[in-house]
């Protein structure tokens, strides 16, 4: 790829202006952003200090009265509008997120519609969710019981490089929807996409000191950011998820944390294989394994192992690499020299132990100089570093297993827990086993688009995969601090000074024994 077309797609006039959207209140060193296609620079950002996150933190909060004032239904318009401005500028939002990533377009092209999508439910289903309620008491008639969904005021998001359209504006949205203003730290890898979602939020409607945007690596502005927000939200890696949740608890603030995994895939001899290999491979290359949902560990029962593991080597060494900015190739660039290095770390390891390397296991410089080969291992030792710890590549590991029950015992056999897949031909054995699965969620006879596309269904992880949920109304209610009201419509509930005690305490149990009995024999009207 010729280095002007990386410059083509992202040049230097855009680059100044979104770099002016940043949060600053000084100069700052420039840090540099590197396209993976090339490994050149295409563009500085401001390289952040503690300062600029408690300027970003205390604009935001001066903002948010304003913003939670607006109605639910005028903030929802809003997001409607922003769903309609992503699509229009597609192809915009598809050079930069391919510039700072090195993804396919295709894999990009899943972060525009993920938005969209995300934007839409919001919009459709958020009013609805933050609603006040009516809710039940055990005094009936005496008390009336209200809730109501207010903000929590500012919301903090440090959010990673794979998916920077995704993971930092689809996960701040429905934030916005509840009447929050938020504080984004994007990657330092992939700042400028979040600046152009930025420009474009901005564009619709939404105020600019709404959103905050401050850019720099995340260990000198990670306290001050979790000291000064109400709620904050990571993805990223486990061993910074740790640290994120220790700070959380210092300050009490409320964390929503989606940390590493290490997902597993099992597929059962009556399974259709065809189906099974193509979504697998999709599943575990797509965005060259940089992805928290992808596959790195694949099950398959003994009868059905040979003919699935020719199947699948060939699908994977069949797939294409490339740095283009069409539609073309099936696999794109890794971010960096550091995450290549994971990558071939643990299969020279696995490589050392044993292990057999069915295909790739290489890397690609006549492609880019980060490309790496997707590869399948096979015979891989329990005590390998690619059996337990997470790749993040283009690797995969395929085992033979028993049977289920087996399949189902090596699946749980780690302390991740983000995503699985099982493949039957029996759907109800297939949700059984899922059911079996220590995950977050699980997807049958599908690799993950489905589960993901249902914005309705939470998604989130257990273990060492994280807290807390994105999508459905769990993925706004974290967003909220819920107020009771209760109401009297007789005397308050206080014991009468001139009644004894004793006559007070049978008058409460023989009054609760009646409420228990009409409600037994009543229920749709208590």
């Amino acid at each position: 790829m010729a280095a002007e077309s990386v410059g083509d797609r992202l040049d230097e006039t855009t680059c100044d202006r979104l770099r002016n959207r940043v949060t600053t209140v000084g100069s700052r060193e420039a840090l540099p952003v590197t396209a993976p296609y090339t490994n050149e620079v295409v563009g500085t950002v401001p390289r952040c200090r503690p300062a600029d996150i408690d300027a970003a933190v205390d604009r935001a909060r001066s903002a948010q009265s304003a913003w939670a004032a607006r109605s639910v239904e005028n903030r929802a318009t809003v997001l409607k509008r922003f769903a309609d401005s992503v699509l229009a500028n597609r192809e915009r939002l598809l050079d930069v997120i391919q510039v700072e990533t090195g993804k396919t377009r295709l894999d990009a092209l899943a972060e525009v519609l993920d938005v969209v999508l995300t934007a839409d439910y919001y919009a459709e289903n958020g009013p609805e969710q933050l609603a006040g309620s009516r809710r039940g008491s055990r005094l009936p008639g005496l008390t009336r019981v209200e809730t109501h969904h207010d903000p929590v005021g500012v919301a903090g998001f440090v959010e990673p490089w794979n998916y920077p359209l995704t993971l930092a504006i689809s996960d701040f949205l429905p934030a916005l929807l509840a009447g929050n203003t938020v504080v984004l730290k994007p990657a330092e890898e992939t700042p400028f996409t979040a600046l152009l979602a930025h420009e474009l939020l901005v564009e619709v409607g939404v105020p600019e000191e709404t959103v905050q945007v401050v850019t720099g690596e995340g260990e000198p502005l990670g306290e001050p950011l979790v000291a000064g927000v109400d709620q904050i939200t990571f993805t990223g890696s486990t061993e910074t998820g740790r640290a994120i949740g220790s700070l959380a608890g210092k300050h009490l603030v409320d964390a929503s944390l989606e940390l590493g995994g290490k997902n597993p895939a099992i597929v059962l001899a009556d399974a259709d294989l065809d189906a099974a290999v193509r979504a697998l491979v999709w599943g575990s290359y797509a965005n060259a394994g940089q992805l928290c949902l992808s596959f790195e560990r694949i099950y398959v029962e003994q009868s059905a192992y040979a003919e699935f593991r020719d199947r699948f080597v060939e699908a994977t060494a069949s797939r294409s690499l490339g740095a283009t900015f069409d539609f073309g190739p099936n696999v794109g660039s890794l971010i960096s020299e550091a995450q290549r290095s994971v990558v071939e770390t643990h299969v020279e390891d696995a490589r050392a132990r044993g292990a057999t390397v069915l295909t790739g296991g290489e890397r690609r410089e006549d492609v880019g100089p980060l490309f790496y080969e997707p590869t399948v291992l096979a015979d891989l030792p329990a005590e390998a570093t690619a059996a337990t710890e997470e790749t993040f590549g283009p690797v995969v590991t395929i085992e033979p297993v028993a049977d289920a029950t087996a399949g189902v015992r090596q699946a749980n056999a780690t302390d991740y827990g983000l995503h699985a897949s099982v493949w039957t031909a029996d759907r109800e054995r297939g949700r059984s086993l899922a059911r079996q699965i220590r995950a977050g969620s699980v997807s049958v006879n599908d690799a993950f688009a489905g589960m993901w596309a249902s914005t309705d269904a939470p998604m989130g992880g257990v273990g060492d995969s994280g807290i807390g949920r994105r999508h459905g109304p769990e993925g706004i209610s974290k967003f909220t601090e819920t107020q009771t009201v209760t109401s009297q419509r007789g005397p308050p509930l206080v014991p009468i000074d001139a009644v004894p005690a004793g006559i007070v305490a049978r008058g409460a149990i023989l009054g609760i024994g009646a409420v228990r009995r009409l409600k037994r024999r009543f229920p749709p009207w208590l």
